[in-house]
């Protein structure tokens, strides 16, 4: 199907635990807990890997990088998503833009948040200014609002080379 624009939608979210870096759109941020997973845990970057995977009706993550397959344990998630993005550009796609959420009650992230957009824009081969990246608090509801978990939603636009 030759469709010169495609949505996606990405969420992913993870244990935080003592032990482990926090790595969110691949920068690695100060704090003394990080998400527990089977590759780096990157919450943000595995959001954004599953919206251009969908945009492009390829699936998902765990299709692509299942948790059972050693070749994925402690990857940086920069990895995948350089990977879903040679699929989505295989196919002729581009990225146009990115807006994403993260929802983290700790630590602040406003302060990283220049180094995360660089950081994707890289693998992606557009400019920061092409990606939007919010940081949300959960007002101390659920997992993420107790400190347990975080999260993060994302949305991109691909549109035909």
């Amino acid at each position: 199907m030759n469709v010169p624009f495609r949505i996606g939608i990405g969420y992913d979210i993870h244990r935080l635990v003592e032990g482990r870096r926090l790595i969110l759109g691949g920068v690695e941020i100060p704090f003394e807990k990080g998400l527990l997973g089977h590759s780096d845990s990157d919450v943000l970057t595995h959001a954004v890997c599953d919206a251009l995977l969908g945009a492009a009706a390829l699936g998902d993550m765990g299709t692509h990088f299942p948790d059972t397959d050693p070749r994925f344990k402690d990857v940086s998630s920069l990895d995948l998503l350089a990977n879903a993005f040679g699929q989505i550009a295989a196919l002729g796609y581009a990225v146009q833009n990115v807006d994403a959420v993260v929802l983290a009650e700790r630590p602040r992230l406003g302060p990283y948040v220049k180094s995360i957009r660089e950081s994707l824009a890289a693998i992606l081969a557009i400019e920061p200014g092409q990606i939007s990246v919010k940081a949300k608090t959960s007002e101390g509801m659920e997992s993420v609002g107790r400190g347990e978990a975080m999260a993060a939603h994302a949305v991109v636009l691909l549109a035909r080379k």
